[in-house]
C-alpha cells in the first residue's frame, strides 16, 4: 500500500514536471518571437531611415540597395544584439517590458535623428544635446521639421503590445539565462572586431567603405555603422574628445606646411587699404540666400534695399555657406576667425574659451573700438562667452534692449536695429560693430501687418511663401537702420558688410520646394549660396565672381580696411577674394566647389577641414 502511494506520488510529480516542461516550451516560442520581432523591427526602421537620408527613392527596395551600401547586415544586428542580450538577465514579464521600453526609446531616438537630419543634414549627437540652452525659442522651428509620415516609426509598437497581451499568461514563466546573454555579447563583439579589422585595418581598408571612422559626410558614417552603431561610436568619441588634443611634432609640421602651401604670390591691387580708417559695420543676416537678391515676384522686388546697396558695393554672387551643425554660430565664428568649425558639435559650445587671431583683435590693434550685438539671450549658442573669448570686449544681448516686439525667435529685427542705433552712435570712432539679425529664421513667422508682397497662389501655404515675406521684412528693416545711421551722420564714413549665415528654406525645407509647380529655375535651387557684399556710399558697384565662403570674409575685409596681411596670413585659413588666382570653396561635407589647378590643390583645400578640427581641439592658436 505504501509502495503504491509512493508510485502514485512519483507519477504525479512526473506529470507535473512534464506539464511544466511543456509550458516552458510553449513560453519559449513567444519569447523567441519577441526577441526576433524587436531585432528585425529595429533593423527595418534603421534601413528605412538610411534610405531616406541617402535619398533612396524606392524605400521598399531599400533592403536590396542597402546590401551595396553597408558592409553587411550583421553589423546592424550585432549592435542590436548587444542591447537585446541584457533581456536574458530578466525573468517573467520584466523581459517583455525591457523589449517594449527599448523599442519605444530607439524609435523616439530615430524620430529625433530624422528631424535633426532634415534641419542639419546629420544625426543628433551628445555634443548637440549639451546645447539645450538653444531650445528656449526654437519650438516652432523644431516642430516644423516633423511630418505626418513620422508616425510610421511607431506603428509596430501597438501590434507588439496586442500580441503580447494575448499571450500574457506565459511570460511569467521566462527564466533568466546568463549563458544566452554572454553568448550574444560574445558573438556581437567578435563580429564587430572582425568587421573593424576588414574594413578599417586590413588591405581592403577604404576599398568599399570604413566602419569605425568618422567620414567627411556624416551620412556615410551613419550608413556604415547603422543608427545605433553611430550613436555608440558618437558616445565613445564624445568621452575621448573631452580630453584636449595634444598635437604631435608631425601634426605641427603638417599645419605649418598647409599654411605655407596656401600662400599665393599675387601683387597688391587697387583694393588694398581702399577704406583704411573708416568705420566698419558687419551685418550677418539670418537665412539670407543669394536667390532672393535681384529677383522679382510678378514685378515686385524681393529685396529692394539690398538691390539698391549692390549699386554701390563690391558683390560676390558666387559665395557659399560653410557652416556645420553650429549653423548661425559657425558663420559668426568663421567670419571672425577665418577658421573652419569643429567637425562634431558646435565650436562655441565645445571650445568657448579658445583663443584666436580674429577681426576684433585685428581692429583693436588698429585703434578701433569694437562691439558685438545680438538680439537674443547671451546663452543662445553660448554666444556671450564665445564672443568675448574671440576678442569682443563689449557684447550686448537681449538684456540691453526693450523686448517690445517679438517675432519668431525673439526681438524683431525692426525693434532690434532701431534700438541699436544709440549704442553705435556712442561708440568711439573709428569703430567696428558686428551684429546679427534673427527674424528671417524658419519657420519664417511674420505678422500679417508686415506682409507687403503679393505672392503667387502656387506658393500658398509653403515655407517658400513665408520666407519671401520675412526676407522682405528684414530687407526693409536693414534699409531703415542704414537710413537712421545716415541721419546721424555716420554712414558717410562707414563701410557696411552684409552676408548670409546659411541657407534657410533650401536648407531646412528643401523637400517641399519641388512640389511647388510650375517651378522656376531662379528659386528652385540655390546650391548653398549666400550673398556677401561690401558697401560704401561713394563706391561704384561691381561684381566679383571669384568663388569663396565664410572663411574668406576676414582676409577680404581686412585687405580693403588696410589691415597688414602679415598680421593674419599665418592664421587665416581663407583667401582674400580680391587678391587671389584660386577659384573654389570647400563645403562642410568636404565637397569641393570650383576649379582646382590640379588634384593636389583640391586635396590641400579639403584637408583644411581636418586640420582646423585639430587646431581647435588642441587650442592651437592660444598656444602659438
Amino acid at each position: 500500500m505504501e509502495l503504491q502511494t509512493k508510485s502514485a506520488s512519483s507519477q504525479g510529480l512526473g506529470q507535473f514536471l512534464l506539464q511544466l516542461k511543456e509550458k516552458c516550451r510553449k513560453a519559449a516560442v513567444p519569447h523567441t518571437f519577441l526577441f526576433l520581432y524587436t531585432a528585425f523591427s529595429i533593423v527595418l526602421k534603421s534601413v528605412v531611415i538610411i534610405a531616406i537620408v541617402n535619398k533612396t527613392h524606392y524605400v521598399f527596395s531599400s533592403w536590396i540597395d542597402m546590401a551595396y551600401i553597408v558592409p553587411t547586415y550583421l553589423v546592424y544586428f550585432a549592435f542590436i544584439f548587444i542591447f537585446l542580450s541584457f533581456s536574458f538577465l530578466l525573468s517573467g514579464k520584466k523581459r517583455f517590458w525591457y523589449f517594449l521600453s527599448f523599442i519605444v526609446a530607439f524609435s523616439t531616438l530615430l524620430l529625433f535623428d530624422l528631424w535633426y537630419f532634415r534641419a542639419f543634414g546629420t544625426f543628433i549627437s551628445i555634443h548637440v544635446v549639451k546645447q539645450y540652452a538653444n531650445l528656449q525659442n526654437l519650438t516652432g522651428s523644431i516642430m516644423s521639421m516633423g511630418s505626418m509620415l513620422d508616425v510610421l516609426l511607431f506603428l509596430d509598437i501597438p501590434f507588439l503590445i496586442y500580441w503580447c497581451w494575448r499571450r500574457r499568461e506565459v511570460y511569467c514563466l521566462a527564466k533568466r539565462s546568463i549563458p544566452a546573454c554572454l553568448g550574444l555579447i560574445a558573438f556581437s563583439i567578435s563580429y564587430l572586431s572582425y568587421a573593424h579589422y576588414v574594413f578599417d585595418l586590413s588591405d581592403e581598408r577604404g576599398q568599399k567603405q570604413f566602419l569605425f571612422e568618422i567620414c567627411w559626410t556624416p551620412i556615410q558614417t551613419v550608413t556604415d555603422l547603422s543608427p545605433m552603431g553611430y550613436h555608440l561610436f558618437d558616445a565613445y568619441n564624445y568621452f575621448t574628445d573631452c580630453q584636449q588634443l595634444v598635437l604631435t611634432d608631425a601634426d605641427q609640421r603638417e599645419i605649418d606646411k598647409w599654411y605655407q602651401d596656401k600662400q599665393e604670390n599675387v601683387p597688391d591691387n587697387i583694393y588694398k587699404g581702399m577704406f583704411k580708417g573708416k568705420n566698419l559695420l558687419v551685418i550677418q543676416v539670418e537665412s539670407l540666400e543669394t536667390f532672393y537678391l535681384k529677383n522679382e515676384l510678378d514685378g515686385q522686388e524681393i529685396t529692394p534695399v539690398l538691390n539698391r546697396l549692390l549699386k554701390h558695393s563690391i558683390y560676390f554672387p558666387d559665395f557659399y555657406e560653410q557652416v556645420n551643425v553650429g549653423t548661425t554660430s559657425d558663420a559668426e565664428f568663421m567670419a571672425n576667425t577665418s577658421v573652419y568649425p569643429v567637425r562634431m558639435g558646435s565650436t562655441y559650445y565645445r571650445y568657448p574659451d579658445n583663443t584666436y587671431n580674429s577681426l576684433p583683435k585685428l581692429f583693436d590693434h588698429m585703434g578701433y573700438s569694437v562691439m558685438a550685438a545680438h538680439p537674443d539671450n547671451r546663452g543662445y549658442w553660448n554666444w556671450m562667452h564665445a564672443m568675448q573669448s574671440i576678442g569682443y570686449d563689449y557684447c550686448i544681448d537681449s538684456n540691453y534692449f526693450k523686448i517690445d516686439e517679438v517675432i519668431g525667435l525673439g526681438l524683431s529685427d525692426g525693434s532690434f536695429l532701431q534700438q541699436l542705433v544709440p549704442y553705435i552712435k556712442e561708440q568711439q570712432q573709428p569703430f567696428f560693430t558686428f551684429l546679427i539679425t534673427m527674424t528671417n529664421h524658419g519657420p519664417f513667422e511674420l505678422p500679417d501687418k508686415y506682409k507687403t508682397l503679393k505672392v503667387d497662389k502656387k506658393f500658398e501655404g509653403t515655407k517658400m511663401e513665408a520666407s519671401f515675406h520675412t526676407v522682405r521684412y528684414t530687407d526693409e528693416q536693414i534699409g531703415k537702420f542704414l537710413d537712421r545711421l545716415d541721419e546721424e551722420g555716420l554712414l558717410d564714413n562707414t563701410v557696411v558688410v552684409i552676408y548670409g549665415d546659411h541657407n534657410g528654406v533650401h536648407k531646412f525645407y528643401n523637400d517641399e520646394i519641388p512640389k511647388i509647380q510650375p517651378a522656376e529655375d531662379w528659386w528652385l535651387t540655390n546650391n548653398h549660396r549666400v550673398p556677401f557684399l561690401i558697401y560704401q556710399k561713394d563706391l561704384p558697384g561691381e561684381e566679383v565672381w571669384t568663388k569663396g565662403g565664410h572663411i574668406d570674409i576676414l582676409p577680404t575685409i581686412s585687405y580693403v580696411m588696410g589691415v597688414e596681411e602679415k598680421t593674419y596670413s599665418h592664421t587665416a585659413m581663407g583667401r582674400n577674394l580680391l587678391k587671389t588666382n584660386k577659384d573654389f570653396a570647400v563645403l562642410v561635407d568636404g565637397q569641393f566647389v570650383g576649379q582646382a589647378a590640379d588634384s593636389q590643390e583640391e586635396e590641400h583645400a579639403v584637408h583644411g577641414l581636418e586640420l582646423a578640427d585639430k587646431m581647435i581641439r588642441s587650442s592651437y592658436f592660444g598656444k602659438r
